[in-house]
């Protein structure tokens, strides 16, 4: 991570950069969707995070940049398809038109939420007091216990945010803001914030806030309906998890004892694992195992999978859709425990051996 002041901008503001191209409308696309974004410098094509390159979409940008980046004309493309079609634009094609960065921060900011009601002018005096700082992908930006003192602003990439396990239960992208619970709480951050991709974020020390609110309504009005909302979410998130009757985590409950549990005890309902490569569902109907899907596995397969989990949480719910009433039990659950157990690499087998030591 470095820091950078407001007259160095990221590289997508600087001159004649390779253009950050957006997609603004997306139908039956096999890739990409609505705002998801690309760029192609030279031979490198940067693809949206997580997401197979197009080689069609590759064509499509080496013919569109011959042109465009002679003219830089402000103009919308569609991709020439394949099974579905996508239509970008490039990100910053309206702040070109600046001469200087402020100008062209005024008018991205002009475009938040957080800034709605507030005049140009207004913005370019808020301006002064931000600062801008660039993190790389899997720096952390907040970590949870550490004093409040900034408030963020996210100008491009995005951002996990992360419970107490480390897995992200929520994502943030261009225009959102964070870090304005501890601040007007007094309290230290709540949860960790995790660069997801190369990040770029304004920032503004707490002093400089106070005082921007005080001198503009507008924002500080703004500001109070953005902690009403995450207040809202937070509860929300607090309800359905006391809802859930039964939750947990699986550092302190591995998935074997907690499997058997729910199979000792008879258990009808639907076991879900929020894990961090995907979210997991078993069913157990009167304590029987007769339905598991993990990612892109199910039943057995599945099964074996989650009993190598060593971190994530979990919560139940009693009852169970009218198809899982009827469906066949997988097996013998004991018997699927000590398969499953019996396929774990050595390294797993030892973590096991320290919990569940009567089932190896």
């Amino acid at each position: 991570m470095f820091s950078l002041y407001p007259q160095e901008f990221p590289s997508e503001f600087q001159e004649n950069p390779a253009p950050v191209f957006e997609i603004i409308e997306e139908k039956n696309c096999p890739l990409y969707e609505k705002g998801d974004e690309f760029q192609l410098s030279g031979n490198v094509f940067s693809r949206p995070h997580n997401k197979a390159p197009c080689l069609i979409l590759v064509k499509d940008l080496r013919e569109i940049l011959v042109g465009y980046l002679k003219s830089e004309s402000e103009t919308v493309f569609t991709c020439s398809g394949c099974k579905g079609i996508i239509r970008f634009r490039d990100k910053f094609a309206s702040m070109k038109k600046y001469d200087n960065y402020t100008d062209a921060l005024v008018d991205l900011l002009s475009r938040f939420s957080i800034f709605e009601g507030l005049d140009p002018e207004n913005i370019r005096e808020i301006v002064s007091f931000l600062r801008v700082d660039r993190f790389s992908e899997g720096d952390f930006i907040l970590k949870k216990g550490d004093a409040g003192k900034n408030l963020f602003i996210i100008i491009s990439g995005r951002v996990d945010v992360l419970n107490d396990d480390g897995m992200s239960i929520a994502f943030m992208g261009r225009g959102e803001v964070f870090g304005e619970m501890s601040l007007f709480s007094g309290s230290p951050v709540g949860a960790s914030i995790k660069v997801r991709e190369d990040t770029a974020v304004l920032r503004i020390h707490t002093d400089h806030l106070r005082k921007i609110l005080d001198k503009f309504p507008a924002l500080q009005m703004n500001f109070i309906h953005l902690l009403i909302q995450r207040t809202a979410e937070i509860n929300i998130a607090r309800c359905e998890e006391f809802a859930s009757g039964i939750t947990g985590k699986l550092s302190e409950m591995p998935p074997a004892d907690l499997f058997q549990t729910f199979n000792m005890g008879q258990k009808t309902g639907v076991l879900t694992l929020k894990l961090s490569r995907a979210t997991a569902y078993l069913s157990f109907r009167e304590g029987k195992l007769i339905n598991v899907r993990y990612s892109t596995k199910s039943g057995k397969e599945a099964f074996f999978e989650l009993l190598k989990q060593k971190e994530g949480r979990f919560k139940y719910l009693s009852g169970l859709p009218p198809e899982d009433m009827e469906a066949s039990e997988l097996g013998d659950f004991m018997q699927l425990l000590i398969e499953g157990l019996t396929r774990i690499d050595e390294d797993d087998k030892q973590f096991l051996r320290t919990v569940v030591p009567t089932l190896i």
